[in-house]
């Protein structure tokens, strides 16, 4: 491995440390996202519950107790609750705004390096040419043995290129994928407590029988 490294020249180690970057990156938007994933209905269940005995402590511990920006969501709801509900749902969608833009943090980072990972095995590879046509004009008649330094470079460059890229712009599909799962989640349980607010405030208003 060290004499292919040395074989592509100088641009082989900015292409592998594009590689541990994004190796790097996408393990912790993984972690991040692994610890986040709740049970969405399951939790905001347990939080209606408590809100339908009144007891707010229990709600706002609940959600304490549990990980990730559903539960961040819901507390905000359970801290508003006697706001109209209207003023709820725009707190409601300006926080989940300021998550979901969390959630969304370096995965830019990902996608970039995908895309210029590529680009910089490309101009190895350009790189590579120009040293082979050096060695062609120095020389009147090179060896093959002086004209393959420019072949490693070209070829390795080029290919360190994609094996980072593919699998960059695949882990950076896969985390979006995962990032949109949770801001469905959160989607689901604000409308499930929201509903509940919702319905307790029909029913305390409405006149009685």
């Amino acid at each position: 491995m060290m004499m292919l490294m040395l074989k592509g020249g100088p641009l082989m180690w900015v292409i592998a440390l594009l590689g541990l970057i994004a190796l790097l990156v996408f393990l912790e938007r993984l972690l991040l996202y692994h610890r986040s994933q709740i049970h969405a209905l399951d939790f905001a269940s347990g939080v209606r519950n408590a809100l339908r005995r009144g007891n707010i402590p229990e709600a706002l511990a609940i959600c304490d107790e549990t990980a990730g920006p559903v539960a961040l969501v819901i507390k905000t709801i359970v801290k508003l609750h006697q706001l109209p509900l209207n003023e709820i749902r725009e707190a409601v969608q300006e926080f989940g705004r300021a998550e979901v833009a969390r959630l969304e943090k370096r995965l830019v980072v990902l996608a970039t390096i995908a895309q210029i990972a590529p680009l910089i095995g490309f101009l190895g590879t350009v790189m590579g040419m120009i040293q082979m046509f050096r060695e062609i004009q120095d020389k009147v008649l090179p060896s093959p043995g002086q004209l393959a330094g420019g072949v490693w470079v070209a070829l390795l460059t080029t290919a360190a290129g994609l094996v980072i890229a593919v699998p960059s712009y695949v882990g950076y599909n896969y985390l979006v994928s995962r990032v949109q799962q949770l801001v469905l989640d959160m989607e689901k349980a604000a409308n499930e407590i929201l509903n509940y607010l919702s319905g307790r405030d029909d029913t305390s208003a409405a006149p009685p029988s």
